[in-house]
């Protein structure tokens, strides 16, 4: 079984850290046990803005009710939520039980302002997916 430090490394958004980097971060993870048909996150909602990691189990992304993706173990969702406190866009459901590692935005936040280095290589990792995503400059 991997370690949390390795289990976030394989995470894009952390996988540019070092290794004290990740042990620093992997202190601010908790782990949660998920029930089938819980639902972890809710489109258009802001409550409870966390990131989650999938360990075990897997989850169903939705948009407005339709299916867009599934998600199971090294998957992660809610990172955007992390940085920008934005509403969530999508719905993520625990298809079975699952076992989630889970990180609260003031966490993260924390780790982000402690290590300007941190904070670069998460706004290089964002830029990158906003070009994925189609984004113009």
């Amino acid at each position: 079984m991997a370690t949390l430090g390795e289990e976030l490394k394989r995470v894009p958004l952390f996988s540019g850290l070092s290794q004290r980097q990740l042990k620093r971060l992997a202190r601010d993870f908790r782990e949660r046990e998920v029930k089938s048909g819980t639902p972890l996150i809710r489109e258009g909602e802001k409550a409870g803005i966390s990131f989650f990691v999938i360990v075990d189990g897997t989850a169903t992304a939705s948009i407005d009710g339709n299916e867009v993706r599934k998600l199971g173990p090294g998957d992660h969702f809610g990172e955007l939520a992390l940085i920008s406190e934005r509403v969530r866009e999508a719905t993520v459901t625990a298809d079975e039980p699952m076992r989630c590692l889970v990180m609260g935005f003031w966490d993260f936040r924390r780790f982000a302002k402690e290590d300007p280095d941190v904070t670069w290589k998460l706004l290089q990792y964002v830029v990158e997916l906003l070009a994925e995503r189609g984004a113009t400059e």
